[in-house]
């Protein structure tokens, strides 16, 4: 970050401060003045989501910086950049990032996500236990957001497991209910050495697809939010037949080649079913640290 940026940072950083502290109320008058997008889909056709809920899981690692989420004015300044870039219509976190971002006036006109559940602590023994610690489906509905994003971890080797797709199901079914739509993020997923692993193998994410579309008591309010497999040339044209319901790529960790990442997106958003990207750490902190450059070379593939 420059100095300039920096400073500005620094200001912001108390203006949120001393509303917090003397006005918390200003939250949800900053939520209700909010001006609306007009539709979910941005001016490409697709829809480009900033993703910063990992903190809230203690997943701070960017790269080869285990704590490079920690800093929260370098992490806001990181979303302002990102959300200012044409093309960007959407970002999703949980309560404590996305008030940052109200109070900071950033959020008029993007489509917001708020994350949902976050129990399930990165490396913890109770990390498939995950349980919904973040926005409820009626909070999405009085902060007037537009989506509601899960994680559905299932392993079949975990009894948490039922616990988590009954959660996951019930909070599909609500936010349909509100008219709100759910984002489900679905891994099969099992613990190796200690830690859980997801398995982004073409059979497992078919497997992961097919259960995430079934939940809740009606799928017309459900979108998926999948991984980009490359066992098999086909992978991903096999994995979004699965299902009929739109479905945005998700970024994952900071790839060691960027541009080998941005290459799958590419391909893969050719797909009918394949409305747009949702990436968080790729885009907020590449290896350049050029976050604008990395925003608009993934716009650009929309």
């Amino acid at each position: 970050m420059s100095a300039e940026r920096a400073r500005l940072g620094e200001t912001r950083i108390d203006g949120i401060v001393r509303a917090r502290t003397t006005r918390p109320e200003a939250v949800a008058e900053a939520a209700a003045r909010r001006v609306q997008p007009d539709g979910m889909l941005g001016s490409t056709g697709k829809m480009m989501v900033i993703a910063a809920d990992h903190p809230a899981r203690g997943s701070l690692r960017a790269g080869s910086d285990p704590l490079a989420m920690a800093d929260r004015a370098d992490l806001l300044e990181r979303l302002m950049i990102a959300l200012e870039r044409p093309g960007v219509n959407g970002v999703l976190g949980t309560a404590d990032v996305l008030e940052d971002l109200l109070l900071l006036g950033a959020l008029d006109g993007k489509v917001v996500v708020g994350s949902m559940n976050r129990a399930g602590l990165a490396g913890s023994v109770f990390e498939i236990d995950d349980r919904f610690t973040g926005y409820d489906a009626a909070a999405i509905e009085d902060m007037g957001f537009e989506m509601g994003k899960m994680l559905l971890r299932i392993d079949p080797e975990d009894p948490a497991t039922p616990a988590t797709l009954q959660a996951c199901a019930r909070a599909v079914s609500e936010l349909a209910a509100r008219r709100r739509i759910a984002m489900v993020e679905p891994f099969i997923s099992y613990r190796t050495d200690g830690r859980v692993r997801n398995d982004l193998s073409t059979e497992a994410v078919l497997r992961s697809v097919a259960v995430a579309a079934g939940l809740g008591t009606t799928s017309a309010y459900t979108w998926l939010k999948l991984p980009v497999v490359d066992d098999d040339p086909d992978g991903m044209e096999r994995v979004l037949a699965a299902s009929t319901l739109p479905a945005v790529l998700l970024g994952g960790e900071v790839p060691e080649d960027p541009d080998a990442a941005f290459r799958q997106w590419e391909k893969v958003l050719r797909l009918p079913t394949a409305m747009g990207l949702v990436v968080g750490r790729t885009l907020l902190y590449p290896p350049d640290g050029d976050v604008a450059g990395a925003v608009d070379t993934a716009v650009n593939l929309l």
